[in-house]
């Protein structure tokens, strides 16, 4: 009995993400072939992007705040104060930066996409379009993703600069540590190759939230429990969320090994 659930348990997890990539696939071809809707974009753009900077600056503020403080309690016993300014660029450039602005956007956008193509999907808009001959692919979920790859990587430097910021007003002006030794050890540390790890997590992230987000929107037809209206948007935009923190904390590791 408990082999024949573990079968059935694995068969509905390769269900679900067979359904997932055929979605992926679907968004990522009718993204490739013209005509584009620039006004679609920008639309998307706005939402993701330039509604959330606001945000994106509150957290990098005080999360650059209590890494410099912490890292300037840590390196106060090993008389290394002059290592903050390269602990706190490093630790936001590489990490943090790229982890947290990920977490905000799908706490404040994620969850937006998935309960709003939810409720198209309910509503009948989605049969809609397809019977008046539109790719909802290419109308809906095409320029979510494209805003979704540019506007998170733009989010996470900001969060990074809101954040040096934020160790810099804690170690220079608050415990008097050398605003030159600061910047200059921060130069030092921060590679190139590191600035590199930190675009490269932020456009994978930037993927990897929309398109969780509007597949479980996009096919809440398609799910078995038995709900399919504002209970069952409620309960995938829960599932949106969870799966895609939990997805992009995986990822990072991922990531992190195989660029070290």
């Amino acid at each position: 009995m408990r082999l024949q659930l573990k079968k059935i348990m694995l068969s509905n997890i390769l269900i679900r993400l067979g359904i997932a990539g055929i979605f992926l696939y679907e968004a990522i071809r009718s993204l490739l072939i013209p005509p584009y809707s620039i006004n679609l974009l920008l639309k998307q753009i706005l939402f993701v992007g330039a509604r959330s900077v606001l945000v994106i600056v509150v957290a990098g503020l005080f999360v650059g705040m209590v890494i410099a403080l912490q890292f300037y309690d840590t390196l106060v016993r090993f008389g290394s104060i002059s290592l903050l300014g390269s602990a706190v660029g490093l630790s936001l450039t590489r990490e943090l930066g790229p982890v947290l602005t990920a977490l905000m956007v799908i706490g404040r956008t994620g969850s937006a996409m998935c309960a709003e193509i939810g409720i198209m999907r309910i509503d009948n808009q989605i049969d809609a379009l397809e019977c008046m001959g539109i790719d909802p692919h290419r109308y809906l979920i095409s320029p979510r993703i494209l805003a979704g790859i540019l506007c998170v990587p733009i989010l996470t430097a900001i969060f990074i600069v809101v954040g040096i910021f934020g160790g810099y007003f804690v170690g220079v002006i608050l415990f008097d540590v050398s605003a030159g030794s600061f910047f200059q050890n921060m130069n030092d540390a921060v590679l190139n190759r590191d600035l590199c790890m930190g675009l490269t997590k932020s456009i994978v992230f930037g993927l990897l939230i929309v398109w969780i987000s509007c597949e479980r929107g996009f096919n809440l037809h398609l799910d078995k429990s038995g709900a399919y209206g504002s209970e069952g948007v409620s309960r995938i935009t829960t599932e949106a969320v969870v799966i895609s923190s939990i997805t992009i904390l995986f990822s990072d590791y991922l990531l992190s090994a195989l660029i070290l």
